[in-house]
Formats: structure tokens, sequence, C-alpha cells
């Protein structure tokens, strides 16, 4: 300005408009719905494979990019590893790992073939004799010093196996119409495991639900959820006033069990009941989009979160799609 003359306007605070005239009023943002609240939440916080899951179920989005995210995490052994459920770290293919995956195949309606053929077989190699899959178990290949690996289990030369992951193994299998020599022992199992239930903590009840509903023996499967939905009742297991949690003596609530109207589950609570679980579930939804996670499972698996601080951050987009798969299911508006 000092070559010419001029002299420099003094600049408005702020970027006001200049005297006597308004600044144009900014659009109004449409309200937000809890699709699009959530859709933005996955944008900015999944992992590749749950903006994949996403944009399949809510936008039309193609299975084969859901199966191509999957295949990242697939070891040469037939299993998934490298924290595919983020609750278990590590690169090493684990049970819980491959559930997860089976999970992921079921939702997009792939879970046979090949992919399932392989699965199989590394199942069969980590179960125990009796055909059942241990939860945190020495499993796949010998590892080196620098791979961490959940407190505990190095102790663990015979794992047990559990209702809790094996159930919703098989149960996925089944109603996928999958056929392997290891599913007749890991059938067996389940079965022996449910009936034997009288003190079981609602994870367990959860996963026997999944086998059940997956179960070919229909009449069976049926007798067996009736008998657990009053062992749900009685034993003070599920939420039925959320307005009042601690009435209860867990933390599950009744679409915890059913997730879905068409699972056995459903019958164990009134039309009431769930409608209220629901009101609650539509509630939970933060401020940034996503639902909160919570504690499941075993207190093994639960020292194994408290050693990851990434576990949490990525369990969070898996549950908000959980969640609204949920709400969808049983016709709430998302949108």
């Amino acid at each position: 300005m000092a070559e010419t003359g001029a002299t420099a306007l003094p600049s408005r605070p702020g970027g006001a408009p200049p005297v006597g005239r308004s600044a144009p009023a900014a659009p109004a943002e449409p309200p937000a719905t809890a699709l699009g609240r959530a859709a933005k939440f996955v944008w900015l916080t999944a992992r590749v494979l749950e903006q994949r899951l996403f944009d399949h179920h809510f936008l039309g989005g193609p299975a084969e990019a859901v199966d191509a995210a999957l295949t990242a995490y697939a070891n040469h052994d037939g299993g998934f590893g490298h924290a595919l459920d983020p609750a278990v770290r590590g690169p090493l293919s684990r049970a819980a790992h491959t559930a997860h995956a089976l999970g992921v195949l079921d939702a997009i309606g792939r879970c046979g073939g090949r992919r399932a053929e392989l699965i199989c077989r590394y199942l069969t190699s980590v179960s125990t004799a009796e055909g059942a899959l241990p939860a945190l178990a020495e499993e796949g290949a010998p590892r080196s010093a620098a791979v961490p690996v959940p407190r505990g289990a190095a102790a663990r030369r015979h794992p047990r196996g559990e209702l809790a992951v094996t159930g919703p193994v098989v149960g996925l299998l089944h109603r996928n119409d999958v056929w392997h020599a290891w599913l007749f022992r890991a059938t067996e199992f389940c079965w022996r495991a449910v009936d034997a239930l009288s003190a079981p903590d609602p994870h367990e009840v959860a996963a026997a639900v999944t086998f059940l509903d997956g179960a070919a023996d229909r009449c069976r499967a049926q007798a067996a959820a009736d008998r657990l939905g009053r062992l749900v009742r009685e034993q003070r297991l599920v939420v039925l006033d959320p307005a009042r949690p601690g009435t209860s003596s867990a933390h599950y609530l009744p679409y915890d069990f059913a997730p879905r109207p068409s699972s056995l589950a459903r019958s164990w609570f009134t039309d009431a009941e769930t409608a209220a679980a629901l009101d609650f579930l539509a509630g939970q939804q933060r401020e940034d989009g996503g639902w909160p996670d919570r504690p499941m499972g075993g207190p093994a698996e639960l020292r194994v979160r408290a050693q990851a601080p990434g576990t949490v951050l990525e369990r969070r987009p898996v549950v908000t799609i959980g969640r609204l798969l949920t709400l969808d299911a049983y016709g709430r508006r998302l949108d």
C-alpha cells in the first residue's frame, strides 16, 4: 500500500459484514436421523470392514466388498486373527476371531462353500476331544516373544471347551446348512452344555440362544429355549425395567438375548417388556452417533480388553451396527 499511497482498510473482527449489511443466514440443517448420525460415526471411526458392512446393510453396498475386507484378517490355517474380534489382540488365529468371521459371512449370505470348509478344518484343529472350542487357548502357529497373548493363556496347555464360544459357531453353521465331520461332535457338546445349564451367566445364555436358533432339531431347541427362558427370569439375568436396572443382577436387556424377533428368546418377554427395552436402546445412541460398548463375556475376556486400549475404540462401530440392525429388525424407524 505504501507504493500507491493508499491506506489499508481496517479488518472487521470475526469477518463481520460491512455496516448496514447483514450476513446471509446459514441454511438450516435438516434434523439428524438415527441412521444419519450413526453413518457419520462409522465413517469417522470404523475399520474398513465395519464401513463396508454398514454400506452393505443400510446403503445397498455389495457383499463382495465386505468379503474382501474380511479376507484381510484370514490366516493360512483357515482361521482368522489380527484382532478381527477387537476383544482379542494379536495376529494369531483364534476361535473368537473365527466366530466373528462367521457372523460377518452369515450377515452377507456367504457362509458356505470353500470358505466354510476351510473354517471347519481350522476349528477341528483347535477343538478339544469332545469337539468344543476353547475361549482363550494357545491356538495357531508358534508365536514369537513379541506377539502378545491373553493373560493366563500360556498356562492353559489343555484348555477347556466352552459353550460361550462353541455355541454361536455351531448355530451359525447349522443355520447356513453347513455340514462337516467336526460339527457332529461340536453339536453334541452344545446340546450337553445347554442341558446342563442351571446357574448360567448371561453370556452363556446368549451363546446358547444362538446355537438353539440354528439347531436342526427344532422341537428340542424349542424345549431347551423354554427352560432357559424360565431360568433367565427366575435368576434375574435380564433387566426388564430399564428405569430400574438395579432389579437385575446382570446388565443384559431383552434385545441382548433376542436381537431379532425371529429368535426363540423373543417369547421370553412380553410385548411391553420388549418395547420398553427397544425404547431404551434407541435412547442409548450417543451424541457422536455411536452406541456405547459395554462389558460382555466372562472375566478372562474382560481381562484381555483391559490390556488393549484400542479395543473399545474398535468395538464401538461393531456394536453400533449391531444395535442398528436390532432396531431395524423390530421395525423401529431409523431415518
